[in-house]
């Protein structure tokens, strides 16, 4: 979340036209995230986040994020439910960005996660995973392997501005992935950006997920790869080192939940690898390409660098599950 377009007062009243949802008493910005202009919304009893799209989100695709997070939600998976407007769509038109209203989840993200906390996450994928596997929509993922080298090639050798060798490294780890990438994995909706502020804890329980606008149809196994990533490392002087107990148990509560096959645990270190690089690919990208006026904070590549260096050395599931 962040915010790049202001809203101002003229808009509220806009939107109060054209959603039943009350009189906005208070719209604050969210700094944030990275990916679109975000706004809390507080009527008299109840909270909305507006979202206007901007980056890298296609507007075709907004139908796809809409219907999953309402389908979702019927399912008993906790998530934003999108409001319809009074013409019975999900989106408007805001300073000329498309824009879309949903409820707002209670909880807020964990500063940092304990090993429990992580096997509740992986409980809490396992139940997505089954309800999005009755949910007949697609979207192909966006930023998948091949749409790697496109970001590559539109980075550069401006990259050498954060570490002098990155170009080489995201080249080289892209040709060894994409060589050892699976085929034939269990397949289906997955959130594919479960970081730690997507994730909202209530009372120190799992409470629900929010930000669902790269989800998209891939590998099952992808979406643990890519919360080893985001998950299982813990920050020490600026070193990101990673955690063993958090990802075992991360793997065990999606294992009480769905089963893991044989095949899936072959693939975790490629997919691993494949996750570090495309956050890696996705943030130079970013940090190299943010408007200098966006209200923002931006995320370090750093980090992505040495994630990608620890996986590089590991070999098998035996790595990341004791």
């Amino acid at each position: 979340m962040a915010v790049y377009t202001r809203v101002n007062s003229k808009d509220i009243s806009y939107i109060e036209k054209n959603y039943n949802i009350g009189k906005i008493k208070s719209f604050t910005g969210i700094k944030k995230g990275i990916e679109n202009t975000n706004y809390l919304l507080k009527t008299e009893n109840k909270k909305f986040i507006l979202t206007l799209f901007e980056k890298r989100v296609q507007e075709n695709d907004l139908p796809f994020f809409m219907n999953l997070m309402e389908k979702l939600n019927k399912h008993k998976i906790n998530c934003p439910e999108p409001q319809r407007n009074k013409k019975g769509g999900f989106l408007i038109k805001i300073k000329s960005k498309t824009a879309s209203i949903v409820s707002f989840v209670e909880g807020k993200d964990k500063l940092k996660l304990n090993p429990k906390n992580c096997y509740e996450i992986g409980k809490n994928i396992a139940k997505l995973h089954i309800a999005s596997k009755k949910i007949k929509l697609y979207r192909k993922n966006s930023l998948s392997l091949k749409d790697w080298p496109k970001l590559l090639n539109k980075i550069g050798n401006k990259s050498k501005i954060i570490s002098p060798n990155l170009n080489g490294l995201m080249k080289d780890s892209f040709l060894q992935i994409k060589n050892k990438w699976p085929k034939n994995l269990p397949y289906g909706i997955i959130h594919a950006d479960l970081f730690i502020d997507n994730i909202f804890f209530k009372k120190n329980k799992f409470h629900g997920y929010i930000d669902f606008y790269f989800a998209c149809n891939d590998f099952l196994m992808y979406e643990i790869a890519i919360c080893i990533n985001a998950l299982c490392f813990d920050k020490k002087n600026n070193k990101f080192v990673f955690n063993k107990k958090k990802s075992t148990n991360l793997i065990k509560g999606y294992s009480k939940i769905k089963r893991i096959s044989d095949k899936e645990r072959e693939a975790l270190n490629i997919l691993c690898r494949g996750a570090a690089l495309r956050y890696l690919l996705t943030r130079t990208y970013d940090y190299l390409n943010t408007p200098k006026n966006a209200v923002i904070k931006i995320k370090n590549p750093k980090e992505y660098i040495q994630k990608l260096k620890v996986h590089n050395k590991f070999i098998n599931f035996k790595n990341y599950y004791n």
